[in-house]
């Protein structure tokens, strides 16, 4: 111990002095080895352990140093893993002088090496890491939340089109992963792991706090009216449709209006939000082939480290990435159809005579948002979004047809006039031939479709149909008296609800004298 003292003192000037304990560390290894050279050899004679007791002795003077060592020190200094290696160094030579010196006897060296409880430097190595990983993680996180605080989601920060909050946050993740692998430690793929798995939790944490108050499709779709029949050759209309028009804007609003007192909600904002987990997402690859990089150039790596890829990946935040966007998608749809067109679907369409308020004004504020959508997202999302504000009007034009209260009624006249719009609008997405894919438009109009041919139908040809479907549903219960089917949602022509609702925006005489009889269904709300 004089001596290390002696030569710390000496080095004192030099750059990078070595530690005490890390000088003290290389003596007693040298020592251990003149001991087993010079003087284990003779006094065999007098016991069959000479080295194996020697290094034990040593092994505990030095255990004396190092444990006192180990409970004063609380965070990662090159000083304190450099003295960590050494005595980790030192103990691993001891022990095997110990087990070479005891092969022959009947043990096999377990008594000596009983006799020097371990050090335990790797543990400590590995605990000062994880609290070096745990320190900047929790800096992370602040960071996190402060800066999506003030982020805006601005279109114009960048010409990505995606937050500069992300950037940022990716940057940090880099530099963690680069001063992680700088540390002067001998076990980086061991804690590995944590450190992946603590830094996917903070972009997940980014990811749900990104998405967090955009509410989603439930949202906006407005709550349906209840069932009213016609009153036919009614020169009112115009009376209820004012009335009408007042109560569901009433209806939805109540939900939404939350939403439109904040600009980083507005239809570009959550573009950006959506380019944003976007981003995120197609940068996770990168950062894993990073750190295969990383590894490679790792001293203490494995060729199992990454024979099978990386152990451990990131696997929370993709996964949020992924239901993120097409939570952000669903709602930018259903926003821009049900709350921001309002005014030309759910209050407009068809309200009144069918032929005088036609799919024309929709269609061309549909049209500029489709546009604005088109400048501002990723491309290799906007296909997602297009078809998911596809689904929307899809799901808004069958609302208007099977649940837009009583300021609505079609004749069967009126079924060429509904189809026409509907083929009008199939083709804003198409959009010859530069839109959707047509088969995608196939596939999520095909609801609208499949019920359309109802509005051609005649009035008692609906109502047998009605009954029989109702049957079939209801069994035997049924027949003494029709039960009114719930409403599902689920338009379709075979649907008991369906039939019911066409019926109820039927504007013959017929069809209003059958829901009073069978349900007594009011004129109006």
């Amino acid at each position: 111990m004089e001596k290390a003292d002696s030569s710390r003192r000496a080095s004192k000037n030099q750059p990078n002095p070595l530690p005490v304990l890390a000088i003290l560390a290389k003596d007693v290894g040298e020592l251990a080895v003149h001991e087993k050279q010079v003087f284990s050899p003779i006094l065999k004679g007098w016991h069959p352990l000479a080295a194996g007791v020697a290094v034990a002795t040593l092994h505990s003077c030095y255990a004396n140093e190092i444990k006192q060592f180990i409970s004063g020190i609380t965070e990662l200094t090159p000083d304190a893993v450099q003295v960590l290696r050494a005595a980790d160094k030192l103990e691993k030579d001891l022990v095997q002088i110990a087990v070479e010196d005891a092969v022959d006897s009947d043990d096999g060296g377990k008594a000596i090496i009983r006799e020097m409880p371990p050090y335990e430097a790797e543990t400590a190595i590995a605990n000062l890491v994880k609290g070096w990983i745990k320190t900047r993680l929790d800096r992370l996180k602040e960071w996190v939340d402060r800066n999506l605080q003030q982020e805006v989601w601005n279109p114009q920060a960048n010409q990505e089109g995606y937050a500069l909050s992300a950037v940022e946050t990716l940057r940090i993740i880099d530099e963690t992963l680069d001063a992680f692998f700088q540390l002067p430690i001998p076990a980086h793929p061991a804690l590995l792991p944590d450190v992946i798995v603590g830094l996917d939790k903070c972009l997940q944490y980014y990811v749900i706090k990104a998405k967090s108050g955009c509410a989603s499709r439930n949202t906006y779709i407005p709550t349906m009216p209840a069932l009213t029949r016609c009153e036919i050759g009614s020169k009112f209309q115009g009376v209820w449709k004012k009335k009408e028009k007042s109560q569901n804007t009433q209806k939805r609003n109540s939900q939404v209006t939350t939403m439109n007192g904040d600009k980083s909600f507005g239809i570009p904002q959550l573009c950006v939000r959506i380019n944003t987990l976007h981003h995120i997402r197609s940068e996770m690859d990168v950062l894993e082939k990073r750190i295969v990089t990383h590894l490679r150039n790792c001293e203490s790596a494995h060729l199992e480290d990454f024979s099978n890829g990386l152990s451990k990946r990131f696997e929370l935040t993709p996964a949020a990435c992924v239901e993120g966007v097409q939570q952000l998608s669903e709602a930018v749809a259903y926003k821009i159809v049900f709350h921001d067109l309002s005014h030309v679907l759910w209050d407009g369409l068809y309200v009144g005579e069918p032929s005088s308020s036609r799919i024309d004004p929709l269609l061309q504020e549909l049209e500029q948002n489709l546009l604005v959508i088109s400048e501002t997202v990723h491309d290799r999302v906007r296909t997602r979004i297009i078809t998911d504000i596809m689904k929307a009007s899809c799901d808004g034009f069958l609302l208007v047809l099977l649940a837009g209260g009583p300021s609505r009624a079609f004749s069967r006249q009126d079924s060429q006039i509904i189809e026409d719009d509907f083929k009008a609008l199939k083709d804003l997405f198409w959009a010859n031939g530069d839109g959707l894919p047509a088969d995608l438009i196939d596939k999520f109009s095909a609801t609208v479709r499949d019920v359309l041919p109802l509005f051609r139908t005649d009035t008692e040809s609906l109502i047998e149909r009605f009954k029989r479907m109702t049957l079939e549903a209801y069994g035997s219960s049924a027949r003494s008296r029709l039960p009114l089917p719930p409403t599902s949602g689920q338009w379709n022509p075979t649907e008991p609800n369906t039939l019911l609702r066409v019926l109820c925006y039927r504007n013959d005489e017929a069809a209003s004298r059958f829901l009073k009889k069978t349900y007594n269904l009011p004129k109006k709300l």
